[in-house]
């Protein structure tokens, strides 16, 4: 593309845009993370007023009132998502510079509109005539003074709705009207007839400055409310920019991404002459930035928030760069090329290089091992879906890629994109989300990897656990894991992973969830930190995930401390976990000895118990199990706990549970004359503790294997008394006793069913007279020879009650019947030909889809017999004619 305005280098953009602001008494403020600070409306820094959001909103002042910044941004997650654009357009990142002036209650529109202006005829020598304006439909201010500033001819002011020219930084915030300047790239680039602002989106009509006039805040409700100060927030895209001044006809044809696009080329040992690798190329250019700045700024991959959107841009990256024929991580060897072009203006990119590298390299190897795998099990499922002519790929076909070989989302659109299919993603959530629900209960914190949690903790003596005799005890800070690595302190208001000498926190485990509690000092004069979860490592040392108080002294290693087990949640868990026990008891007593438990979740208000049946448990049979588990509570049994060889618990009868591993020494938990097992959980010391047992549901997990879920103690009370509370609001509405409530509403059920009948009754009697109507009414037929063909219109028959009618009409000698029902939400066609005539080619099915194309649906059945439905309801008549018009037709042709 011809080159336009001054030739300048990217550095030299930006550094020109913060120096004419700064001499027009603008601070320079220096870019913020891309992780936004005390936001958390906002998944990344998604524009230049990210960081004076609370200026804006009157929140904070500055010792300035205008500021000019070169700001780092991220558009890929969220409300503002570019990443399923890169590579297809020229103009889209995920990772770009936005160059932006602001004003904070100081100059307004015709500032802003200056500024801009000057900016772009005078410093950058664009040409004046190839600027385009757009502004808000109702601006007529920001119009008048385009023209009266800049001269610009109201023939190339365009005005736009709300979608194009009112911004938002996100659902709630500071908003606007706002104006963008637009560089025309000329005729020769235009897409058709059509080319035009407003019309079209290609890359002819190039934004290249957006003039935000900030007056509102919108909240939850949406409603606006105007700001103290009305201010300007303006954003120009460097990348953009830069194509202009530099002549390219995309923003990679430019200083910021052909040096990184060269080094794919070398690193592939290729030479980019198809399109297709161009296309690599360019997204790998885009994605390498991306993760550079997202790794600088603290974001590593992984499965949830920023990480899990870092992770699908950099296994994105990975993918390309395999369609290019790069078989080894790579990503490192781009990141001095990014460092290169960006360390000067960004100089934490060469402070932390080497930890960069490391962060992509690691999660780039852990893809790489499954990637082919993943491509070739995703061909298939692309090749079975066009074998059966899809074409949306299923949702849980994508969430299988996701799930078996780490394919994200955005991985199996491009694939099915290439093969011109689309991808299911709403399926796609709804199975990922249900997963996420299952994994919540796994033994890991969200912000902790287990494998390097045991990593780091491999050189520490195991804990001694002292909380089978106590809920507290001394002991002293041997370590402290924070992130990825040990630490020396914990401070204020922080989380980390603590180990110590000696805890009577248990550990999630044997199907029993964790303690909760507290650490304090010494004395137990002090709270220090709360316990909100406690994980067991392989070599005995149990970690408890602390949060220390904001207004404590915070944790140092070596310090002593007293550690308090909440005792309410730990006599919920003891209830719950002795209670599993007797459950497992009375079903081998009613169902037989071959029952085995298959799983066990144990919490503080409730328990899950999955076990071998293959079948659902009769009513009786779970009443039968329930009396059972009580009267052993009743019992008030003593529960007494022994450690003994695992030879001899066997001997003794003492049950194991399948698949489960066991040293040479066990912890046998036996209910006296009731029960014995194998298990390292928390217990009540007489059954009597557990108060009383009720179960909630009994369910299939798989195939044989049921699950019952039950509530013990306080719990079981609670849902006692819910469930009284229940009984009496019916027994309210039933204008009854509790005790004859049952009694009442049979005998609803029945009136209910005599009704029903009279229904049923009158029903049929309306479609008799209906259709012996319709064989005398010349309106609704049509003949051909001595053959009939009956159209009818019905709203307020069901699909049954159509069905009905028309077997009516053909006994009383209709050849083809043609019925609908236009009610909404859809259209229901429904077309019956007499078994002789379907036999001599007359084809419902046809003649169906020949009425359902006015419903815009499709339809199907069988010769005799077809329906239909759409969406069109309200073109029901017109469906019946055509239909109608087939049949006759096809009548004709016989």
């Amino acid at each position: 593309m011809e080159r336009f305005g001054k030739q300048l280098q990217s550095a030299e953009i930006r550094k020109l845009f913060l120096s004419y602001f700064e001499r027009r008494g603008h601070e320079v403020v220096p870019s913020s993370s891309l992780v936004p600070q005390g936001d958390p409306t906002l998944l990344f820094t998604n524009a230049g007023m990210v960081q004076f959001k609370d200026v804006f909103l009157g929140l904070q002042t500055r010792p300035y009132s205008r500021a000019v910044a070169s700001q780092k941004c991220m558009r890929a997650g969220g409300k503002h998502n570019d990443l399923d654009n890169v590579g297809f357009t020229g103009r889209h990142h995920t990772f770009f510079e936005m160059l932006g002036n602001f004003s904070f209650g100081d100059y307004f529109k015709e500032g802003a509109i200056g500024y801009a202006w000057e900016f772009l005829t005078v410093e950058l020598e664009l040409p004046p005539e190839r600027l385009w304006i757009t502004v808000y439909k109702d601006d007529d201010e920001a119009e008048e003074l385009w023209r009266k500033i800049a001269g610009i001819p109201s023939s190339r002011i365009v005005r736009l709705g709300e979608k194009d020219n009112f911004w938002a930084m996100g659902e709630t915030g500071p908003c606007g009207p706002c104006s963008e300047v637009i560089f025309d790239r000329g005729e020769d680039v235009r897409c058709g007839p059509d080319c035009g602002i407003g019309r079209c989106d290609c890359d002819r009509w190039l934004e290249i400055w957006n003039l935000v006039f900030m007056q509102y805040n919108r909240d939850e409700e949406g409603k606006l409310t105007p700001l103290a100060k009305p201010s300007i927030d303006t954003g120009m895209g460097l990348e953009r920019m830069a194509s202009v001044l530099q002549g390219g006809d995309t923003n990679y044809d430019t200083d910021l991404f052909l040096p990184i696009i060269g080094k794919v080329r070398q690193s592939a040992g290729i030479s980019l002459e198809t399109q297709d690798q161009v296309f690599a190329s360019r997204v790998i250019a885009d994605h390498i930035r991306a993760c550079t700045f997202l790794a600088a700024d603290g974001v590593h991959p992984s499965n949830e928030g920023r990480g899990y959107v870092m992770r699908r841009v950099l296994r994105r990256a990975v993918r390309f760069g395999r369609m290019l024929g790069i078989k080894r991580p790579f990503l490192a060897e781009l990141v001095p090329v990014v460092i290169r072009i960006m360390g000067d203006a960004y100089p934490e990119l060469r402070e932390r290089e080497d930890y960069i590298k490391g962060i992509l390299t690691r999660d780039e190897e852990r893809f790489l091992s499954t990637l082919e795998d993943g491509q070739e099990r995703a061909s298939q499922i692309i090749a079975a879906a066009q074998a059966q002519g899809l074409r949306v790929l299923p949702g849980k076909d994508a969430f299988l890629l996701y799930d078996t070989f780490g394919f994200p989302i955005d991985l199996t659109k491009d694939m099915a994109r290439e093969h011109g299919l689309t991808v299911d993603e709403a399926g796609f959530a709804e199975a990922l989300e249900e997963q996420r629900a299952r994994s919540r209960q796994a033994h890991r914190h969200a912000s902790h990897d287990v494998d390097e949690l045991y990593e780091l903790a491999k050189d520490i003596q195991p804990t001694v656990f002292t909380g089978y005799e106590s809920l507290e005890s001394e002991a002293r800070v041997v370590a402290i894991i924070a992130g990825d690595s040990r630490q020396a302190e914990v401070e204020p208001g922080a989380a980390a992973m603590v180990a110590l000498s000696h805890t009577p926190f248990y550990a999630t485990g044997g199907g029993q969830e964790h303690d909760t509690g507290i650490l304090l000092s010494p004395g137990g004069k002090h709270a220090l930190a709360q316990v909100t979860r406690v994980l067991d490592t392989p070599n005995g040392v149990i970690l408890h995930l602390a949060r220390t108080l904001d207004s404590g002294p915070g944790l140092v290693s070596g310090q002593p401390v007293i550690a308090r087990v909440d005792k309410d949640r730990r006599d919920g868990l003891r209830r719950h976990h002795t209670a599993t026990h007797l459950l497992h008891k009375a079903l081998k007593r009613v169902l037989g000895d071959e029952v085995q438990q298959s799983g066990s979740l144990v919490e503080d208000s409730y328990l899950r118990f999955d076990f071998n049946c293959p079948r659902p448990l009769s009513d009786e049979e779970l009443a039968s199990v329930q009396k059972l588990v009580n009267r052993m509570i009743m019992q008030d049994a003593p529960v007494i706990t022994y450690e003994t060889s695992l030879e001899e618990a066997r001997d003794k009868g003492v049950i194991a549970l399948f698949g489960e591993k066991y040293g040479d020494r066990v912890r046998v938990v036996e209910v006296q004359g009731i029960s014995a097992e194998l298990c390292g959980g928390t217990h009540v010391s007489r059954t009597g503790e557990i108060g009383c047992f009720l179960i909630n549901a009994e369910s299939s997990v798989a195939a044989g294997v049921r699950r019952i879920e039950a509530v013990a103690g306080m719990s079981a009370v609670m849902k006692v008394l819910e469930m009284k509370d229940d009984l009496k609001r019916i027994s309210n509405a039933l204008e009854s006793g509790a005790d004859d409530a049952l009694e009442k509403i049979q005998g609803l059920k029945d009136t209910r069913s005599v009704l029903q009948k009279q229904v049923e009754s009158l029903k049929g009697e309306r479609a008799r007279n209906i259709a012996a109507r319709l064989m005398e009414d010349e309106g609704s037929s049509r003949s051909v020879g001595n053959r009939k063909v009956i159209v009818s219109r019905q709203d307020d028959m069901s699909p049954d009650e159509l069905r009905y009618l028309g077997d009516l009409l053909k006994e009383r000698g209709a050849s083809v019947v043609i019925l609908g029902s236009g009610k909404a939400p859809r259209g229901f066609l429904m077309v019956m030909v007499d078994p002789g005539l379907a036999s001599a080619g007359v084809d419902a099915v046809a003649i169906v889809r020949t009425g359902a194309s006015a419903l815009g649906g499709s339809g199907g059945g069988k010769k005799h017999l077809a329906q239909a439905g759409g969406k069109d309801f309200g073109q029901i008549d017109k469906a019946l004619e055509l239909a109608a018009a087939e049949a006759v037709a096809f009548l004709g042709r016989i």
